[in-house]
């Protein structure tokens, strides 16, 4: 569950943002700078960091933006806005056949399963969920935006955004793990994630 580290800048983001969307922007760009910063210290290579950058990019596109304009409307739309920019970077990287989980699963995989055909389609199903989930609430809270349902309705579908696919993540490589068990594949030609 190491890649649920990369989504506490979108977490303080939206905790920071009942002060104004300005100020859970800075704490975003904030957070996921020093979680950067401490990944790359610790020799994390920059291929299990695509989230993270691509949350530094967003934050700080943000942070701009909502300093410049606090009075815009497009502060009712950020939640849809913050998953449409997820599911783009989970789509982009399955689209340049790098899906962001790889880089993260090889953190905790031996290196002999890298290039194991099994393991990156693991790898590519699990970041399909993520884009999907992503796709799927980014939509819905751009309706629950436009409608004017408050956060009552949205916070529940962003949790429902995270947790629906941190629950597949958890368990997917599991079912692979024991279908191939059941089939007599080696157990170790999935790895954990």
């Amino acid at each position: 569950m190491n890649y649920l580290r990369g989504f506490v800048p979108w977490i303080a983001f939206a905790a920071v943002s009942a002060f104004g969307w300005q100020w859970g922007a800075l704490a975003g760009l904030l957070l996921g700078a020093r979680l950067v910063f401490q990944q790359r210290r610790a020799g994390v290579a920059t291929d299990a960091l695509i989230l993270e950058h691509s949350t530094l990019l967003y934050f700080a596109l943000l942070t701009a933006f909502s300093f410049a304009r606090t009075d815009s409307g497009l502060h009712h739309y950020t939640g849809a806005l913050s998953m449409g920019w997820l599911a783009l970077t989970a789509w982009l990287t399955l689209a340049v056949d790098r899906p962001f989980t790889l880089g993260i699963a090889r953190r905790q995989a031996p290196e002999s399963l890298w290039n194991n055909p099994v393991f990156l389609r693991i790898n590519t199903v699990l970041t399909s969920a993520w884009a999907a989930a992503f796709t799927v609430t980014a939509g819905v809270l751009a309706a629950v935006s436009a409608a004017g349902l408050g956060e009552a309705v949205s916070i529940p579908v962003q949790i429902a955004g995270f947790v629906v696919p941190a629950v597949f993540t958890a368990r997917y490589p599991e079912r692979v793990r024991a279908r191939m068990t059941a089939a007599g594949a080696p157990a170790g030609a999935t790895a954990d994630h």
